[in-house]
């Protein structure tokens, strides 16, 4: 492709003015290189049927392009056309045998098929006369990876890792595989040793960084992304990652600041605007958060979470009408997300749509019912509505799948002392105390009255007597 890639109104451009053309059904000139901009906007974009047309009509007028057959076979993978972008593949290789990205492609290809010998027999045969030898090293690595041999996997990618220290993705994926075995831990020697060799090389304590993270030893990682900054200044990924670690430790403004390093040093992304304004959203901050979050959507109308983020912080600003706007352009580009329909849940529920909360809490039990704070929402629209059987009958459903948990139990006591059981809410109160005593406090905020408080308070300091 070429090396002066297009501004993104430019690349705008050329796909509007080749959407015109479809609807019109009138094609005029394209050359290669607008064809492969096209292409590639709708793969980014995941729009894999677009792209296949856009490829086979630029394959009807330039067939002897490699990068052409490249990107149709591209398109067909993510159409799930294997078969075909094979056929795609081998044609290629009859102009350009032995083209190393045409070897990675149909090895690849073989990988999604299944047929992983013949995968990592194609990528291996280009070790004698590839370049990048780290990289086909990598694709080995994916393959075995793929087949759940992570024990082979590791050990392509240390050879990746050998050919070339500052290969990013092999050694990410090498944390991944030896995580997965329990080895991650064991391991931080093995990427100490790059350092010992190369103590000014900032990828080695990048790469020993990124293991600090994966064991949730953030203060260690940020130690070594901080080493990573010094040597490097512009290391934008060290300061990415850096400002995730300051996340996990709830450091927001610090991580704040890594994240806006990264933005100066990279330039801006979805990502990066998406992670500011997460972090003013921890810092309650919402018009800010807000800002940024429109910021990633501008840049990537399809980044699904920086919608997401414009929602919960409308919620948390009370503006729920706004909110259910924004967090259904989140759920139409990701509706398989638990977290997207409890959200639209709570935000119908403040305003009113009793029905379509309901509804959206049962899409989202659906996807993911071990979700106990989903269940404990849920059930409350019925107890406000003081259908207390409705409520009931949603916790025994939710103590089905976390029978024990306790913020379920002592629900389920404040459901049934509201319906008037108080034998069988003594009975799940007790097992609640068992479970954690110190969560019974949830209880007082469902009885204000001061002679039920009392009352609860006896039974429980009974509890704590005998026990």
């Amino acid at each position: 492709m070429q090396e002066d890639y297009p501004s993104r109104e430019e690349e705008r451009g050329l796909v509007r003015r080749f959407e015109e053309q479809l609807k019109q059904q009138n094609f005029t000139f394209f050359d290669v290189m607008e064809f492969e901009v096209i292409i590639q906007y709708y793969l980014d974009h995941l729009k894999y049927g677009r792209a296949l047309k856009a490829s086979r009509l630029a394959n009807e007028q330039y067939p002897y392009s490699q990068e052409i057959s490249l990107l149709m076979a591209q398109s067909l993978i993510g159409k799930e056309a294997y078969e075909e972008a094979l056929k795609v593949i081998e044609n290629a290789q009859n102009m350009h045998p032995n083209d190393v990205e045409l070897n990675t492609v149909k090895g690849s290809l073989y990988s999604f098929m299944g047929r992983f010998d013949e995968a990592v027999e194609i990528l291996s045969s280009t070790l004698d006369y590839a370049e990048d030898k780290s990289e086909v090293y990598y694709n080995i690595g994916l393959t075995y990876q793929t087949n759940s041999k992570f024990k082979e996997a590791i050990t392509a990618y240390k050879k990746a890792i050998e050919a070339n220290i500052n290969h990013e993705s092999a050694l990410y994926e090498l944390a991944y595989c030896l995580d997965v075995l329990g080895e991650l831990e064991g391991s931080v020697e093995y990427y100490k040793q790059f350092i010992d060799k190369d103590p000014y090389s900032s990828y080695a304590w990048y790469n020993l960084g990124i293991v600090y993270s994966k064991l949730e030893n953030y203060e260690e990682a940020i130690k070594a992304y901080d080493f990573a900054i010094v040597i490097d200044d512009t290391f934008s990924s060290a300061y990415f990652n850096m400002g995730n670690s300051y996340m996990n430790l709830d450091r927001y403004t610090d991580a704040l600041n890594a994240y806006k390093n990264t933005l100066k040093n990279e330039g801006p992304s979805s990502e990066t605007n998406c992670c500011i304004g997460a972090a003013y959203e921890k810092l309650e901050q919402y018009e800010l958060a807000i800002k940024y979050y429109r910021k990633a959507a501008k840049t990537d109308q399809f980044y699904e979470d920086a919608w997401y983020g414009i929602g919960c912080c409308l919620v948390a600003q009370e503006k729920y009408f706004e909110a259910i706007h924004f967090l259904n352009k989140a759920l139409k580009l990701d509706p398989e997300n638990a977290n997207y329909w409890q959200v639209i849940a709570e935000a119908e529920f403040k305003t009113g749509n009793v029905v379509s909360a309901a509804e959206a809490y049962q899409e989202a039990a659906m996807l993911e019912p071990n979700n106990v704070d989903l269940w404990l929402d849920w059930s409350f629209i019925y107890f406000e509505q003081g259908d207390s059987e409705k409520a009931i009958d949603l916790i025994e459903k939710a103590m089905e799948e976390s029978p024990d948990d306790s913020d379920l139990l002592y629900r389920m006591t404040v459901y049934q002392i509201n319906a008037g059981r108080y034998k069988e809410a003594f009975n799940y109160l007790e097992n609640a105390l068992i479970l954690n005593f110190e969560n019974h406090e949830v209880l007082y905020e469902f009885f204000p009255k001061l002679e039920t408080q009392k009352a609860l308070f006896k039974i429980i300091d009974q509890y704590r007597n005998k026990n």
